[in-house]
Formats: C-alpha cells, sequence, structure tokens
C-alpha cells in the first residue's frame, strides 16, 4: 500500500500527465497521503483520483494538488500563502514542505481538527488553521504571495484578490458544472492578468462555517 514501488508509479502517472517541477514531485512522493484518508480507503491512498473525506468534501486528485502547486510555485520561493479549504491537510501539508508559511482555512471544524492532528503527526510547524468561511480569506495576515484554493466558486471572491500582493499568484477553479483552473497574477495595485490553464473538476466553495 505504502511502498516505494506504489509511490514511484504514483510520481510517474503525474510526469506523464505533464507535471515537471521535481521539488513538487518529490513532496508528492515522501508525504504520506494513506494518513489522510479513512482507513477503509487507504489502499486507494497513491491512485491519482480524488476520495470522500466526509461533509461532501474530498481529497484532491494527487495530480491536482501536483499541478496547482507547481502552478504557485513557478516564479520562484514564496514567503506567505493562503490556502482556501485544508480538507484533509493533504495539500496544505505539501505546500508546507515548499513554502516558508501557510495559511490556512477551512470552513467545516470537524475535518480542521482531524488535519490539525494529521499535520503535528508529520511535524509541520509551519501551518496555521482558522475555522472561517473560506471566500473571505484571511486579511490579517495579508498580503500573500501565493494563494490556492482548493474548491471552486462560481467567481473569483474579490475578497481574495485584494489579498494578493502585487506580483502574487492565485491558483483557483472557478464555475460550476463546468470548471476550469485559473491562474490569476496581480500586476499592480488595480490589475490582474488571468489566464485559464485546463478544465478541472472540484467540489464547490460554499460560504458560512459548519461546526
Amino acid at each position: 500500500m505504502t511502498s516505494r514501488r506504489t509511490r514511484d508509479r504514483l510520481i510517474a502517472r503525474l510526469r506523464e500527465q505533464g507535471v515537471e517541477d521535481e521539488r513538487v514531485l518529490d513532496v508528492v512522493r515522501d508525504t504520506p497521503r494513506h494518513i489522510f484518508i479513512d482507513e477503509a480507503l487507504s489502499h486507494r491512498a497513491y491512485e491519482d483520483t480524488a476520495l470522500p473525506i466526509g461533509f461532501n468534501q474530498t481529497i484532491s486528485q494527487p495530480y491536482s494538488v501536483a499541478r496547482m502547486t507547481e502552478l504557485l510555485l513557478a516564479k520562484g520561493p514564496l514567503h506567505n500563502v493562503l490556502e482556501v479549504g485544508t480538507g484533509s491537510g493533504y495539500q496544505t501539508a505539501v505546500l508546507a514542505q515548499l513554502v516558508d508559511q501557510v495559511f490556512s482555512v477551512e470552513r467545516i471544524k470537524p475535518l480542521q481538527d482531524k488535519a490539525r492532528k494529521r499535520l503535528q503527526l508529520l511535524k509541520l510547524r509551519n501551518v496555521q488553521l482558522m475555522h472561517s468561511d473560506g471566500g473571505m480569506g484571511w486579511p490579517a495576515k495579508a498580503p500573500f504571495d501565493g494563494i490556492l484554493v482548493t474548491a471552486a466558486p462560481e467567481e473569483v471572491p474579490a475578497e481574495l484578490l485584494a489579498q494578493l500582493a502585487v506580483g502574487g499568484r492565485l491558483i483557483i477553479p472557478v464555475g460550476g458544472r463546468k470548471q476550469e483552473l485559473k491562474l490569476i497574477v496581480r500586476t499592480g495595485e488595480d490589475s490582474f492578468e488571468t489566464n485559464v490553464v485546463e478544465a478541472a473538476k472540484f467540489v464547490p466553495l460554499l460560504s458560512g462555517t459548519v461546526r
């Protein structure tokens, strides 16, 4: 289940799909994805597929995690990164090994509590978690060099754009039944450059919180 060969097979698949950043591939290979899902599904941990984690949420497909992380880091090291949607904590763990500081918000408290324990187990101490409506971001910690969103709003939240530093990169799936993964770069105080990367499929970004 967690053998090196199984993980290497996953990395080979990610390479075939176009992921090139070796730092990202190494971290995905070495991060124990099986601890982020229920034991009943752990035999599928290193398949390139999203899996249910409860509350109508999923742990993201490894390709999506690797691709979004690669896009975020494409222009060099990042210091201050916001993640919207902690979920299982898997994407959080990958980010925490590649950037200086991760601030992650999650609207569903039981998921956040589990994620915190997993991150502690991995001794990842450069992560701060907040139980909050994700679309609002974390204004007190802004501006962010990078923002990565793991659920899809119908439109890009203005609050997240406002919290992006000039030169910062926002990676976000956008849309309803038909979604697109977008890369948005803040090019000036009031200017943004948007590129559509590829089709995407994520759970919807919902407002409000769950305890």
